[in-house]
């Protein structure tokens, strides 16, 4: 059997599977890694909120802690649109590698700021600064990351290979919470609040050495190639309107991709402070649970973006946010019945989760033209996350404490789940591009 998949005729990529697979490798750990540091920030969140922004009402203090989480999403938009521009001009391997060691540098540096006890308002200056790090690296990270993997991918697994970028989105957040497990099981709530948060942050830089190292290596794809070889010779001027597409088309596809923000950043990076403050959970069981919730993503995720290979994105992802729209209250009441309930409610949120994820990597890429596809994805993707993403855990947070009410916070995720819905009914068949061999140049 041979290794390769040739191109339609009249183009020049060629797809070694080998290569292929060291994409998929090299794009999926950046994005665990990214997600990893995401989300050691979001679980240590009750812990070094005291210690960055100290007030005698614990809860404004983690609702400046979660604001600062909310400004790295923010600023997405912009690193989307930098490192997207950079990667559709010189290519996706060394923007890739820089990303890596910009998130890098900048988490491991949260690791070793003092505390608003030490250098007063200084620290929690330091800390914003970082977060600006974090922000605007990972807004190109997604975009980059897809176009690499889906562009090396065979034309009748571009869901699948696609999915992998999610899946290492949602491992990366199960580390991270499986770290902050284990430093809360094995430490006391003293050297937790001391030094052990630290050890979170502080291994970024090892898990991120080891990735830039794997990107490096990877080759370029031949999409991008392709596209280069006919650039040379003409105007040395790269789109930066995503490939052309009219204002309509760009709102829609937005408004796909906000239902999977929604559903994890709600159910996964909030769920543990949310669990905490609203039903006395031991921050134990909430890390256990949000970690529950990650794996059934990750596991399903690869199944459901085969299926899209296989009947297409659009009506995968239509019954996924169907079912989130159905689904958000009655779980969000099951989390109120104690462990048990909440144990169910998460797996089930889980494989929503997956549903809905599980397709989007490639149902983005097909919706830009190889020239431009990783601003697309990048600027897409990072204003839903900056919008619908970021702000879940505030927002769910703020509405408990508001209403008295924590079944209120299910109106979030209904509500971002059916604007996707009616994205998905207003796109026709023609408007994708999954039946291809070919993505467009």
């Amino acid at each position: 059997m041979s290794n390769t998949t040739s191109s339609t005729p009249g183009t020049a990529t060629v797809l070694d599977l080998k290569k292929s697979r060291r994409a998929l490798v090299a794009g999926s750990l950046g994005n665990l890694i990214e997600w990893y540091e995401f989300a050691i920030y979001a679980y240590m969140a009750p812990i070094i909120a005291p210690l960055f922004f100290p007030s005698e009402n614990p809860t404004a203090s983690i609702l400046s802690t979660f604001l600062l989480f909310a400004l790295a999403f923010f600023l997405r938009p912009i690193g989307a649109v930098v490192f997207g521009r950079m990667t559709d001009r010189i290519g996706r391997k060394p923007v890739l590698a820089l990303i890596i060691g910009l998130m890098t540098v900048a988490t491991t540096c949260i690791g070793l700021l003092p505390t608003h006890e030490t250098i007063g308002v200084l620290a929690p200056l330091l800390l914003t600064l970082c977060r600006i790090g974090q922000g605007l690296s990972a807004g190109g990270e997604m975009g980059g990351a897809v176009s690499l993997m889906v562009e090396s991918a065979p034309a009748n697994k571009r869901g699948v290979y696609g999915s992998w970028s999610f899946v290492g989105t949602t491992l990366g957040f199960v580390l991270g919470g499986g770290v902050a497990t284990l430093l809360a099981v094995l430490l006391s709530e003293d050297a937790m609040s001391s030094w052990g948060w630290r050890i979170g942050f502080l291994l970024a830089a090892p898990m991120g050495i080891i990735v830039f190292y794997l990107r490096m290596k990877v080759d370029e794809t031949p999409h991008f190639k392709q596209v280069k070889v006919e650039q040379d010779g003409a105007a040395d001027v790269v789109d930066t309107t995503a490939a052309r597409r009219p204002l309509a088309y760009l709102l829609t596809t937005l408004g796909v991709v906000v239902v999977y923000n929604a559903v994890g950043n709600t159910f996964m990076v909030g769920m543990p402070t949310f669990l905490s403050t609203s039903f006395d959970m031991s921050f134990e069981r909430s890390y256990f649970l949000a970690l529950v919730t990650g794996l059934a993503a990750g596991l399903t995720m690869p199944l459901f973006g085969a299926l899209s290979d296989r009947v297409g994105r659009r009506p995968v992802l239509l019954v996924g946010s169907i079912l989130v729209v159905v689904l958000s209250y009655p779980l969000y009441y099951m989390l109120k019945l104690g462990f048990g309930g909440g144990l169910i409610a998460l797996v089930i949120a889980g494989v929503l989760i997956g549903v809905v994820g599980g397709p989007m990597p490639a149902f983005l890429s097909e919706r830009f033209r190889t020239r431009n596809r990783a601003t697309g994805v990048s600027v897409t993707y990072a204003l839903s996350v900056a919008l619908f993403g970021g702000t879940a855990p505030y927002i769910i947070t703020w509405l408990a404490s508001a209403t008295g009410d924590p079944l209120s916070a299910a109106y979030y995720t209904l509500g971002c789940a059916a604007i996707s819905v009616i994205a998905l009914l207003t796109i026709r068949g023609a408007q994708l591009h999954q039946h291809r061999e070919e993505l467009e140049l």
